[in-house]
């Protein structure tokens, strides 16, 4: 069983540390982190919080589910594992790799174009 934990619907006061002190209730907490815009540097509204055990998480998530902070009643659940999109191009394990999109980018209709 795992002990990420996901946190949904966070009030956009709620920082790192306040999060941490949060779940730090509930047994050791090995990381803390609100998920920020990178452009505007303000809070996406959730975030992930590792425990120490999966024992201390499942109390965790069974005490704070649902809990009312600042008026937002927040989710906090187990994590799911990050999904890989297929055919997204970029960096991999592989090295890069461009998009598997034959419609996009040069060859397919002149230059930087694509299928109009």
């Amino acid at each position: 069983m795992s002990n990420k934990i996901y946190v949904g619907n966070l009030p956009y006061s709620v920082t790192d540390s306040s999060l941490k002190d949060n779940f730090a209730e509930f047994g050791e907490v090995s990381s803390a982190k609100v998920m920020m815009d990178r452009d505007t540097g303000r809070s996406k509204g959730f975030g992930f919080v590792e425990m120490a055990s999966a024992d201390v998480a499942q109390a965790a998530i069974k005490g704070l589910n649902g809990m009312s902070v600042d008026g937002r009643q927040i989710i906090v659940n187990l994590a799911r594992p990050r999904e890989e999109s297929r055919n997204s191009g970029g960096y991999g394990d592989n090295g890069f790799r461009a998009s598997g999109r034959s419609d996009v980018g040069y060859g397919a209709g002149g230059h930087g174009g694509g299928r109009y």
